[in-house]
């Protein structure tokens, strides 16, 4: 059906598509101080918008707003579709605390009460 609509026609329903998704995801791409709107993201990857995209490679973080998501190896880009878009090498995933170099159990105390009179 596009095939049908004029030139300007489709050019503007592509902008209308790319605004909705930038309003729509907090999800944002950090490139040393450089910071960019991620449209779209999945297990290999993620796009942004080819007008505001440089050609990214290597480290870089992915945020939630300001909550830090990922860290990751990006290795290869390519142009489609008004997008440009990055694959990762690897992605992993921020912990929200240090890594616990013991095993934990699931019925193990919170806390411990001392005894009065020591």
């Amino acid at each position: 059906m596009s095939e049908y609509l004029p030139e300007a026609v489709r050019k503007g329903l592509e902008e209308a598509r790319k605004a909705s998704l930038r309003r729509s995801s907090r999800l944002c791409v950090h490139d040393g101080d450089q910071v960019y709107r991620i449209l779209r993201l999945w297990d290999g990857g993620f796009a942004i918008d080819a007008d505001d995209a440089p050609k990214l490679r290597g480290f870089v973080e992915i945020y939630d707003g300001a909550k830090h998501l990922y860290q990751c190896l990006v290795v290869s880009s390519r142009e489609e579709e008004g997008e440009r878009v990055f694959e990762f090498k690897w992605s992993t995933a921020v912990a929200d605390r240090p890594a616990l170099d013991f095993e934990q159990t699931r019925d193990a105390p919170v806390a411990l009460i001392g005894r009065s009179g020591h």
